[in-house]
């Protein structure tokens, strides 16, 4: 449908393609996006039409993160709301970061919040020169809970220790020495070229393969991301958004006010 807030189609070759498609708002997303994206990754993990998924978006941002609307109602909701929210991008970002299939993250312009969470969850992510990433949760008295294993799982400890507590803006040139992003191209146009080539490697291999390689990285990897952390990660957001600092900066967002422990 072509007023989806996602888009989803499987190419004759297999490739199947998911776009966040709400390019009026920078492809904030909010519970339809999430619900949307899990719907079409639960497709995408057992049809064996589909071997490669690549994640996209419409319009000049890959996403500016958490939708504003979305935000707002769920600062007025209850912790008990919160947290069956929080559980839903968790399994959002679980879903994706388990996919029996290779997946592919291409990023134009900005990248934020949340769509960093997203990246952090795909094999391999292509960014133009031009984009920001930004994990910007503190600045509204927020934390980037749910997301944080897999962003620090990509970052490392030691970058995450900084751009998670000064919410500053950093390059694609960055992202790529940090380990997030994997190639990079001058403008979105030179995306399908440097993609197709990726592809073209990953259709040779053995499909079972690449899913057992995806295990054995899961399973050897330093942190293990099991549902105890997971549910971890879903508490401390659905606690901070209740709390008197994260009501306090989410109500100066959206008021477009500085919070109260902002220095004028």
């Amino acid at each position: 449908m072509e007023n989806s807030v996602v888009l989803f189609s499987i190419g004759e070759d297999g490739v199947a393609v998911l776009r966040i498609n709400r390019p009026e708002v920078h492809n904030a997303f909010d519970d339809r996006v999430i619900e949307a994206l899990i719907t079409h990754l639960d497709t995408c993990h057992t049809d064996p039409q589909i071997k490669v998924l690549l994640l996209c978006s419409e319009g000049k941002h890959f996403s500016s993160g958490a939708d504003l609307a979305w935000m707002k109602r769920m600062a007025a909701s209850s912790h008990q709301d919160n947290l069956n929210d929080a559980k839903r991008l968790a399994y959002l970002m679980q879903r994706l970061n388990t996919l029996a299939k290779p997946t592919l993250c291409l990023i134009q312009g900005n990248a934020y919040g949340g769509a960093i969470g997203l990246a952090a969850c795909c094999d391999i992510v292509i960014a133009t020169e031009s984009s920001l990433f930004c994990l910007s949760e503190v600045k509204i008295g927020l934390i980037p809970a749910v997301i944080s294993p897999y962003v620090v799982r990509a970052i490392g400890e030691r970058q995450a220790r900084r751009y998670f507590l000064t919410a500053e803006p950093f390059s694609a040139m960055q992202a790529a020495s940090f380990g997030l992003v994997h190639e990079i191209v001058a403008t979105p146009e030179l995306f399908h070229e440097s993609y197709s080539k990726i592809i073209g490697h990953l259709q040779q291999n053995s499909p079972k393969a690449i899913h057992a390689a995806k295990e054995l990285l899961a399973s050897v990897s330093q942190q293990t991301i099991d549902k105890a952390l997971i549910q971890d990660t879903v508490m401390r957001i659905a606690d901070i958004r209740v709390s008197d600092e994260g009501q306090e900066g989410l109500n100066a967002f959206l008021q477009k006010r500085s919070p109260s422990w902002k220095e004028e």
